[in-house]
């Protein structure tokens, strides 16, 4: 082989580990086979998933954590199992790379009927089905394009922040492509210095200097403005009270004497609703304003006191410029800013999630004593997931320690998520961590009824030897569907699993299994759980069961009024 030619398998695979990307999801199908080939002598770790759906909820979470993820599917049935995940990955802004491995050019050429397909000869349907749900797609057909087009590919899941769909014929892994371009890395264009930017400097100086009840809203669309470090210095040299969203938990520091955790506008805390209201000024960076990542849109700030960085525009009241670089301007202000001219303040009480020492230890668990109990678990550099329903809502108000994370429900909310996702963000937290004395921990929160969509994923985490601590909270069924509708229908119910088998049946050693299975439904008894050292500092995966009743008590009164309305209209109809 020439120097300057390279397979194309190999250039690709190079390419994602140029970028960081150290670990590759997927599911091995007949048309990417030749494609895997290539995985691991590029350096790459190959993680084989159960499913594809679980490959791609997999690849979010690391990509979360990494800047960037991949996933290798096989055509048709391979990558149509993947999509919600890529959609998923669409609506919360993380980069993944689709890989699709499709039948060979010739068969393709001739409209063969083939399997994995309709037998119609058509070969663009499930590229097509991808559009809506990828910031950019890319078929491989030509060796002389192929290193432009790869390397265009992924700039764009870097630039958009967002998946992209990536069609690998199954007889091109081994075909030559030039490789010069290995020599100069993928980046992301700097964002131009617009001609307006000292004029809206100006403003928000301005208005900063102006302040006299500031407030700072910190939403998880930062992290693809790539502002997070330069956030963590106007908080701190600002000294203001700042708040976050769901999406944003983590972004900012919850250990700074400003910085307050979760914002949740009129579901939260009064003081911190009163201090939003009365606000002068809201500096809200990356909003991401779904329902529920804005409780109903109770967390979006009045435009008249908002200065908005979001994308490539900053809104400052009902003004919007465009074509603008957070980025950049958050430095200019960094780097002018007059600490002098800022008022000093102090915000509202700083609320803590605490237990009530006089809980008797023979009290069942519920949502205001669960949560409470666990958080002192958590530390420095830990990852935390809650999955949709009830352990969202309940983990929304933990206290996190420096440099931790808390991935939460935010837009997307397909249940199941969060149990590959945590397979992924372990993944990536072993990487980054990989040189550190401590090994942080990944840690999951998850109801029984989300655990049955993607429970598979736990013999993975086992073979990866992951340090992860999973905590089922079992409620017999669909809790979070029961209190919105359904209370008592047999449709939220799930089958009963015996959960203290769960680790021998997914792969781990008999010794292992019976030390690191534990079962809590009392306050005395996850007392004891979360004291053990195995809970603490142990290794591999351990399982947590519990019960923990309570919660969305706003949308269960909603239900049972409407309950009661219905029988006083089923009794004056019978009347």
């Amino acid at each position: 082989m020439a120097q300057d030619t390279i397979k194309l398998g190999d250039y690709l695979f190079t390419r994602l580990r140029q970028l960081g990307v150290e670990s590759m999801f997927g599911v091995p199908g007949d048309y990417n086979l030749r494609l895997l080939d290539f995985v691991t002598p590029a350096g790459l770790h190959w993680v084989g998933n159960c499913n594809e759906l679980n490959a791609a909820y997999a690849a979010d979470g690391y990509g979360r954590i990494k800047g960037l993820a991949a996933l290798v599917t096989t055509y048709g049935v391979g990558e149509l199992s993947a999509l919600n995940g890529i959609a998923g990955a669409y609506a919360e802004n993380t980069p993944v790379v689709h890989i699709v491995g499709t039948p060979p050019r010739p068969l393709q050429d001739a409209r063969t009927f083939m399997h994995h397909t309709f037998s119609d000869g058509d070969y663009r349907r499930f590229a097509a089905m991808s559009i809506h749900i990828t910031a950019a797609q890319s078929r491989i057909v030509d060796s002389t394009t192929a290193p432009e087009k790869i390397d265009w590919i992924l700039q764009q899941a870097l630039i958009h922040n967002k998946p992209v769909y990536l069609e690998v014929p199954d007889d091109m892994p081994d075909v030559l492509v030039s490789a010069a371009n290995l020599k100069t890395k993928i980046t992301v264009p700097a964002p131009p210095c617009s001609a307006q930017e000292p004029q809206v400097l100006a403003q928000i100086l301005e208005r900063i200097y102006q302040a006299e009840r500031p407030f700072i809203l910190v939403d998880g669309e930062s992290t693809g403005l790539g502002i997070v470090n330069q956030l963590d210095a106007l908080i701190k040299a600002t000294g203001w009270p700042t708040w976050t969203s769901v999406y944003g938990k983590g972004l900012a520091d919850e250990q700074l004497p400003n910085v307050y955790g979760l914002y949740a506008g009129g579901f939260g805390d009064d003081a911190a609703k009163a201090y939003f209201e009365e606000a002068d000024l809201v500096l809200t960076f990356g909003p991401h304003y779904s329902d529920t990542n804005s409780y109903f849109y109770t967390t979006v700030p009045k435009p008249k006191v908002a200065i908005t960085f979001s994308g490539s525009n900053i809104q400052i009241k009902d003004e919007t410029f465009r074509d603008m670089s957070a980025r950049n301007i958050l430095s200019r202000i960094l780097e002018n800013l007059d600490s002098t001219k800022l008022v000093k303040l102090t915000g509202p009480p700083k609320t803590k999630l605490t237990i009530d020492t006089n809980t008797p230890d023979t009290d069942a668990l519920v949502q205001t004593n669960f949560y409470p109990l666990v958080n002192p678990l958590f530390k420095e550099g830990d990852i935390i997931l809650t999955e949709t329903g009830t352990a969202a809502h309940g983990g929304r108000n933990f206290t996190l320690p420096s440099k931790s994370r808390l991935f939460g429900a935010v837009t997307w909310l397909s249940i199941g998520f969060m149990l590959p996702a945590t397979l992924g963000t372990a993944l990536a937290q072993r990487e980054q961590n990989a040189n550190t004395i401590r090994k942080a921990q990944t840690i999951l929160f998850i109801g029984d009824g989300s655990l049955q969509m993607t429970a598979q994923e736990i013999s993975v985490m086992i073979r990866e030897k992951l340090n992860i601590v999973i905590f089922i909270i079992n409620n017999d069924g669909y809790t979070i569907e029961r209190v919105i509708h359904g209370r008592k229908q047999a449709y939220n119910d799930v089958p009963f699993w015996r959960h203290a088998h769960a680790l021998t049946y997914f792969g781990a050693e008999e010794e292992h299994a019976a030390a690191n299975t534990f079962q809590a439904r009392t306050v005395g008894e996850l007392k004891g759980v979360l004291a053990d050292e195995r809970i603490s500092n142990g290794s591999g995966v351990r399982l947590v069961e519990g019960g923990c009743s309570g919660a969305l008590l706003y949308l269960l009164n909603k239900q049972l009024a409407q309950e009661k309305v219905d029988e006083e209209e089923k009794e004056k109809g019978q009347k």
